[in-house]
């Protein structure tokens, strides 16, 4: 029988997790090597430069461009508050003068003789970065930022939107079957990461945010309910930036899909725990996963041993996960693993899988398209 190997999600009780905190540009390092941090403590600080404002003065004031230059009443690198007259033209005999006034506060940055445009530069937008897990600095990264350490349990998800936040894990359903409804969710969740076992509803995530929960994590949402949610469809992206005042994490695929049993075990055994939660995907090259780290504080070791990692065989009858487009998150049962190349529509050759879906589609996909599902 025809098999191969294939990767799959981490789950892990107790590991070493070591993560890279860095600034988008330099900046300052505010820890030291051997630093013990909480998770939200910020580790680097930045500043970037604030958001640029073009201004056309020729077009607005009706002068030639030549004569930008003269007719401002503030000198390149000058401060101006929104409202301040900005530039002021010579009018008819000195009469029907026209001034301009600064649409937003900004320093002046340039001037063009040539096109008659002016940049005005906002306010510099401050950047932290937090140390995201509890734990030891164990590495500086010159002026960009550190590397943090710690003892944690490990949980990586398929699919997630939203960033970085934090809050106590907090266990809703009975078991990894149960559907997260808004039934679950209540006001004393404010702050925290809300486990269900199967599918999100969407009406239950319009609820968590008004609630004020930090993140939801169940095994399944429908596709439909996310295009509500986000109001718009995804397509094919890289997450994380969402600004929805929430994170979700879905940790099996899409449809109503229950959560892996020894996944929702490990959250019943650190209900209570501080967490911190990434809802960051990026399903092309480079894949991504969204994540959840559950530090432990009782001196104990990781043990890898212990850890469950996702793949396995891929053969005739393994369940298995789609991981990239068109297919992305659907769930499919192994049919035949032809042992020859076939031609993809990209013109390229690759080995190749039949599966049939949940939904009792044929497809074939790339080996490489899918991932074994855990128990």
């Amino acid at each position: 029988m025809a098999q191969a190997y294939t990767p799959g999600l981490q789950v892990r009780e107790r590991t070493t997790y070591r993560t890279s905190r860095l600034l988008p540009i330099p900046g300052e390092v505010l820890v030291k090597l051997g630093d013990t941090l909480g998770a939200e403590d910020v580790v680097a600080r930045t500043k970037q430069p604030g958001t640029v404002t073009p201004i056309n003065l020729a077009n607005l004031l009706g002068v030639p461009p030549a004569e930008v230059p003269r007719v401002l009443l503030k000198k390149g690198g000058e401060r101006v508050e929104a409202g301040d007259a900005l530039a002021r033209t010579d009018g008819i005999f000195g009469l029907f003068k026209s001034t301009y006034q600064a649409p937003v506060s900004g320093t002046i940055e340039a001037v063009s003789n040539v096109t008659g445009q002016l940049i005005l530069r906002g306010e510099p937008i401050l950047v932290d970065v937090k140390a995201f897990t509890s734990g030891e600095v164990v590495e500086i990264v010159g002026d960009e930022g550190c590397v943090m350490q710690s003892t944690a349990t490990f949980i990586q998800g398929i699919f997630g939107i939203g960033g970085e936040t934090y809050g106590t894990i907090r266990v809703v359903a009975k078991g990894p079957e149960e559907d997260l409804t808004p039934a679950h969710i209540t006001t004393d969740m404010r702050g925290q990461i809300v486990i269900g076992g199967g599918r999100i509803h969407g009406e239950t995530v319009e609820k968590a945010i008004e609630c004020g929960v930090s993140a939801l994590v169940a095994g399944g949402i429908d596709d439909h309910d996310l295009k509500q949610i986000l109001g718009y469809d995804l397509g094919v992206a890289i997450t994380g930036t969402e600004q929805l005042g929430i994170t979700l994490i879905i940790t099996e695929g899409f449809g109503d899909i229950a959560m892996a049993r020894h996944t929702f075990a490990l959250f019943q055994e650190r209900e209570g725990a501080a967490a911190a939660v990434n809802g960051a995907t990026q399903i092309r090259a480079g894949v991504l996963r969204p994540e959840i780290v559950i530090p432990w504080h009782d001196g104990k070791p990781a043990d890898d041993t212990a850890a469950r990692v996702g793949g396995g065989a891929l053969e005739v009858g393994a369940k298995v996960r789609i991981i990239r487009d068109p297919y992305f998150g659907v769930l499919a049962e192994v049919a035949a693993m032809p042992p020859e190349p076939e031609v993809l529509g990209s013109g390229s050759k690759a080995r190749v899988v039949q599966l049939q879906t949940t939904s009792g589609d044929v497809v074939t996909v790339p080996r490489a398209n899918v991932e074994i599902l855990s128990e």
